[in-house]
């Protein structure tokens, strides 16, 4: 698992985070009309055809058997390969990470917490979390990630699960003016000092200065635990995890959604 071993299962390389949040942002998408069957017309044919060679279409061993993914499994060839023969930057988007998995198993099974509401999925990765809110009625979505292969991911993951692609926001929002949302959601977020108090900081304005409702998924990782946060955190809910991602997660074995109340 030479890949893997490479990049996926830290998830702390805050060295090439910090230079990706440099770069600058695009938007996909900005007005949310394309089309479900037109949605692949958007995409770079190349790396279209890059992603869909080298990922793998699947629904099972997460929490959430409603929603497709195209995602990195140990059927893909590079699960196996060394790391630096991706191309591309690291794939955090490529792995449904536990903090999301809870997110979205949330949202599916209360959709009265976003029906008709706004929603922000920062940190958005493969996608899952913002188009579970989608499913569940959602009325504006905005998903965010700074990697653009991300994005392009996202749009792949809406056509699979037949839902028009929602805006996509390639940038690092914690840079730009904070923008009205009834409810904000990141998953997996808290792996890195720097950024965790960075988020803390950016939550808490977005918090007071809209009422906006702050969900975080996270499975238990220590840069989360043992952050000051968990002063204005409460538990909503707590899954067990299923046993693929109890293997890829380093043996953790639950992952809990709360509501962040400073």
């Amino acid at each position: 698992m030479a890949l893997s071993l490479g990049w996926k299962a830290p998830r702390n390389r805050c060295g090439l985070l910090l230079q990706a949040v440099r770069s600058s942002g695009l938007l996909l998408f900005p007005c949310g009309r394309c089309p479900w069957r037109g949605a692949g017309s958007f995409l770079d044919p190349e790396i279209k055809a890059f992603l869909e060679e080298n990922t793998e279409v699947t629904s099972s061993g997460s929490l959430t058997p409603e929603i497709q993914l195209r995602l990195l499994t140990p059927r893909c060839k590079f699960w196996w390969e060394r790391a630096d023969l991706w191309p591309y930057s690291d794939p955090y988007w490529a792995i449904y990470w536990p903090g999301g998995q809870a997110l979205s198993r949330y949202l599916l099974d209360n959709p009265d917490v976003v029906r008709g509401k706004s929603v922000l999925d920062l940190g958005s990765g493969c996608g899952a979390t913002a188009i579970a809110a989608k499913m569940s009625g959602a009325s504006r979505i905005l998903a965010n990630d700074i990697d653009p292969i991300a994005g392009m991911a996202i749009t792949l993951n809406c056509e699979l699960n037949r839902l028009n692609p929602f805006p996509i926001l390639i940038q690092n929002i914690l840079n730009l003016e904070q923008d009205k949302w009834d409810l904000v959601v990141l998953g997996d977020m808290f792996y890195d000092e720097n950024l965790a108090d960075s988020l803390h900081q950016w939550l808490k304005k977005c918090f007071w200065t809209y009422r906006t409702r702050v969900l975080i998924g996270d499975p238990g990782r220590p840069q989360f635990s043992g952050h000051s946060i968990q002063h204005h955190l409460h538990k909503v809910v707590e899954y067990s995890l299923l046993e693929p991602t109890r293997q890829e997660n380093s043996g953790l074995t639950t992952s809990t959604v709360w509501d962040f109340q400073p």
